[in-house]
């Protein structure tokens, strides 16, 4: 999921018939994955934690990748973010 992906979800604009294989934030990254994983109880308080203002496009695009990977190493049990998503990814395709 690209940063301009995450941010559409976040704001809500995603539309879940634009993209039929798509799966929302909360439902990847639900609370039971973000306390097995993370030191947060949500995405939401993890981005918090990291200090991401997440609002615009342009918010999401301006956060460095370094940045967004090192908070994730930091606060999570994933080396980096594409790991976090792979894995959240993977986790929900086997329910």
């Amino acid at each position: 999921m690209s940063f301009e992906d995450l941010l559409k979800e976040l704001q809500g604009q995603k539309d879940v018939q634009e993209d039929p294989s798509h799966v929302s934030l909360e439902a990847l990254f639900h609370d039971s994955f973000m306390s097995k994983y993370t030191r947060s109880n949500s995405f939401a308080e993890f981005l918090e934690k990291g200090n991401f203002k997440v609002q615009t496009r342009e918010d999401i695009l301006n956060i460095p990748d370094e940045f967004f990977d090192r908070h994730v190493a930091r606060d999570t049990d994933f080396a980096n973010w594409q790991k976090m998503l792979d894995t959240a990814t993977a986790e929900y395709g086997g329910k």
